[in-house]
Parts: structure tokens; sequence; C-alpha cells
């Protein structure tokens, strides 16, 4: 606790009236970029690197405590009051472990009491959809993930994977009619449909879509590259590119 004592400090020192000048310009909404921007860093960090993830994770929670120093100012809470919050969610959330303990509690279990816990909550008292409580700055993928975990808890939702990966079919079918009629505003639309379904397939298969696609983009990336050490991709011919890709496939993806 040290540490984290001595980064407050150091935050308020920044903030404070001889600090740094673009420290004491900073808002919550100017953090908003920052903020993305370093998740998106930690995310890649935490793939690779020890140091580097521990540098990614400081920076994260630099915005973090920054966050509550500029909330403290403006005399909403601070620091104490975020940590406050969570410990005691953490163990109204976990009756399992803090109240009486069970042992034989699975998974399952843990989640459903989870989401009925969180129903009594008063930030969540409000909430009158099922859908309620998505956030909006999610990315589409993992967005489209958490609305049909949401509506599947309701019950609604497939019955097995066959009618997922046939509904696929059917949104591809109906795209298709819509890309001969050259109608863009419905392409769109359909298109949507289709990663929808995508995105149904991977939640029914407990696969995360944006993990998913992260590896086949990865993939894609060393595969190309390959091709370009082999060749110039300006100029060589289509089956010439085809041979080097398929080579690539074999090369490294070991």
């Amino acid at each position: 606790m040290k540490e984290f004592e001595r980064l407050v400090q150091i935050i308020k020192v920044l903030r404070g009236e001889n600090g740094c000048p673009w420290d004491r310009e900073q808002t919550l909404e100017s953090l908003k970029p920052c903020l993305r921007e370093e998740v998106a860093e930690l995310l890649e960090a935490m793939e690779g690197d020890t140091e580097e993830h521990k540098g990614e994770l400081g920076d994260v929670l630099l915005n973090l405590v920054f966050q509550a120093d500029i909330c403290e100012d403006e005399g909403k809470f601070n620091i104490e009051d975020v940590a406050y919050e969570i410990n005691e969610k953490l163990i109204r959330r976990h009756p399992h472990v803090f109240k009486k303990r069970d042992e034989g509690i699975t998974t399952d279990e843990v989640l459903v009491n989870w989401d009925e816990i969180k129903k009594t909550e008063k930030l969540h008292e409000n909430r009158k959809s099922a859908l309620d409580g998505v956030p909006k700055y999610l990315p589409a993928l993992s967005k489209a993930q958490k609305i049909q975990k949401k509506a599947s808890k309701v019950g609604f939702d497939w019955e097995n994977i066959d009618q997922v990966i046939e509904k696929l079919y059917e949104e591809i079918d109906e795209l298709k009619v819509e890309i001969s009629k050259k109608d863009r505003k419905n392409i769109e639309e359909e298109l949507g449909d289709v990663l929808f379904s995508v995105v149904n397939i991977a939640r029914f298969l407990d696969v995360d879509a944006t993990e998913a696609l992260e590896k086949t983009i990865k993939k894609f990336d060393r595969r190309f590259r390959y091709v370009e050490e082999k060749c110039d991709v300006k100029k060589a011919k289509l089956d010439e590119l085809e041979n080097f890709w398929n080579e690539a496939k074999k090369e490294i993806d070991l």
C-alpha cells in the first residue's frame, strides 16, 4: 500500500497549484481517449513481456487515480471511496465465501447468485429491460455477445447450435438478395444481421468473438507478411500469391 499511497500523493502534486499545466487542465472527458488507449496497450502487454505488462497496468492505474482525484476536487468522491465500494461489492456478491461458507457451490451457481444480488443493488434498481446495463462504449462484437447473453438468461435463445448456424445461412441468403439489388442501406443492415449471427454462434460455443477475431487478424498478418517477403505483392499474379499464401500456412502456422 505504501507505493499506492505515494502514487496518490504524486497525482495531487501534479494537479496542485504548483504542479504540471497539462495535468491541471485534464478533465474526465479528456481522459477518456487516454484510458481507451491504455487499456488497448494493456491487453496487448498481457500476451507478452512481464515487465511491459507491469508497466501498462501502472498506466491504467494512473488513469484511475487521476479520475478519482478530479472527482475529489469536485466534491464527488475520492480514491478511498472507490476502494470501499469495490470491497463492499466483492463481499456482498460472494456470500458463499464471506458469510456462510459453501464448499460445494459450482461456478454456474456463483454466476446465478451474482446476477440475483446485482438486481437488488441501488445502482441497478432502475433497470427495466433485461438488456439494460450493457456499456455503450463497449466494442460492437463484445456488445453483441453481451446483449445475446442477457437475452439468453431470460429464455430468449435458440435450443441448439444447428438452429443458430441455420439462422446464419438464412441471413447470408438475405444479404445476397440485397447485394443483387445494390441497395446500400439494406446491404448494411443485412450485413449487420450476418455479423450478429456469427457472434451468436461464438456465444453458443462459449467462444469470445472478439478474441477469436483477434487471433484471425494476427494469423492473416503473419501470412501476409510472409508473402510480402517472397514476392512483390503489387506485381505478382494471383496464382503466385495463392501459392505463397499456402506456403505460409505450412511454414508459420505450426
